[in-house]
């Protein structure tokens, strides 16, 4: 006889309205990295900042929240409708066993309401939460430091300049947890000691490193480690950071300084120092001068992921290798799926582009290894022109390291329909 599978309780998430294709794939990797998955009931809509998802425990949904920094908040979810008075009926009609716990005679709590797209006045709020009467509270209220937070979310649509008078969705739930959206501030760029023209935001390295579903003890390498704002956001989860860099200057910290009235680098400006301002120098490894594009690394498994943002040439020049023949081809091709970097023992993951202008963008390219590299092998749907990717990192890293994650950018003008980045410089995607 089977044993029945634990039900999955409905939570609310509420996310943060920046960096929408990323959203996704981060809270798909974040879950399986808790031990979950991401199955297809889920009821989301992709640019809305509210996402109902079955999830077997609140274990597992505070697990999700301590490393989001896409998602605000997660609420276990009592009841929700299209109008008042759908929302009321199903909160009567969730189990009154599970509410109980929570509203006890001898706890605290509050109601607080999160609106968005439209502002309520103070007496609208209380209306509202007068109306939640008919919820078997007994607990008192206490306002500064309650033993349990219930919030009303209202969404009123995405058009600032159509704001409707009733909201599309009314959700109520528990509080759970906060997401980590506090590590942008605290780990800015502008707070930084170390910093380079192209240095990685706090907000999309933390993303990067949820992407490639980076846990302690994991050993992650950047072959185009700059001022290695890429390994501090790994370091922060527990993982142990090494990098690469072709430019001998940034990797050692000398000439002439990123930031505005400061001509020359100080003494003490370098990837460690970055490192020790957080208190995460016990997981650096080294940085070396190299070239990615050429094989360094002796063979056998050496890195758990590769996390990485290569040269586009736009902020910062590149180094080029190849004829400049082979140059000036790579920036008149458009942007099409065939450019993504293919290799058998490579699944693609998520593929999200971000707007950098009205002209230009650039992809998060998110890959799994799926097998060993067995000598022979040979790349699958690559077209001719790409055969330059055998030579590189891209081939030649995953065939030797036991990286389960390989997460980097890739740019392109995609309205002009030309690429800035060359095929080489995807060299460890």
């Amino acid at each position: 006889m089977e044993l029945a599978a634990p039900a999955l309780r409905r939570y609310l998430l509420l996310l943060a309205q920046e960096h929408l294709e990323f959203r996704l794939p981060e809270i798909t990797s974040l879950l399986s990295l808790c031990g979950g998955k991401f199955s297809g009931e889920q009821e989301i809509r992709v640019n809305s900042p509210f996402w109902i998802l079955n999830i077997p425990s609140e274990e597992m949904a505070r697990g999700l929240m301590k490393r989001t920094v896409c998602a605000k908040s997660i609420f276990e979810l009592w009841g929700h409708g299209r109008s008042e008075g759908e929302l009321y009926a199903s909160l009567k009609n969730y189990p009154v066993d599970k509410m109980l716990p929570y509203l006890q005679s001898d706890s605290t709590y509050k109601v607080h309401i999160h609106t968005f797209n439209k502002t309520l006045t103070q007496a609208q709020k209380i209306k509202k939460i007068d109306a939640l009467e008919f919820l078997p509270f007994k607990g008192k209220v206490n306002l500064k430091n309650p033993e349990h937070i219930f919030w009303i979310l209202e969404d009123y649509g995405m058009n600032p300049n159509n704001v409707p008078e009733e909201p599309f969705h009314l959700y109520f739930g528990r509080w759970i947890a906060d997401g980590q959206r506090e590590l942008i501030e605290s780990y800015s760029v502008k707070k930084r000691h170390f910093i380079g023209n192209t240095s990685m935001d706090a907000c999309l390295s933390f993303i990067m490193a949820n992407h490639g579903r980076v846990k302690p003890n994991d050993v992650v390498y950047d072959p185009f480690v700059g001022t290695g704002g890429l390994l501090i956001s790994s370091a922060h989860f527990g993982a142990y950071v090494c990098g690469t860099d072709i430019d001998y200057n940034t990797i050692h910290g000398l000439g002439k300084a990123s930031r505005k009235n400061q001509k020359w680098r100080g003494p003490d400006e370098n990837i460690r120092a970055n490192l020790r301002q957080y208190g995460l120098e016990k997981y650096y490894l080294d940085a070396l001068v190299a070239d990615s594009s050429r094989p360094i690394w002796r063979k056998g498994m050496l890195f758990d992921a590769i996390i990485t943002d290569p040269p586009y040439g736009i902020r910062e020049a590149t180094r080029r290798t190849g004829s400049q023949k082979e140059a000036v081809k790579s920036v008149e091709r458009r942007y099409t799926e065939e450019i993504i970097p293919r290799h058998p023992c490579l699944k693609l993951i998520s593929n999200c582009e971000q707007m950098l202008s009205s002209h230009t963008s650039r992809r998060l390219i998110t890959m799994e290894k799926v097998k060993e590299f067995k000598s022979g092998s040979k790349p699958v749907a690559i077209p001719a022109e790409h055969t330059i990717l055998k030579s590189n990192a891209c081939i030649l890293i995953p065939c030797r390291i036991k990286m389960r994650i390989l997460t980097c950018w890739m740019a392109s003008i995609c309205h002009t329909g030309d690429t800035i980045l060359s095929v080489r410089s995807i060299s460890v995607v």
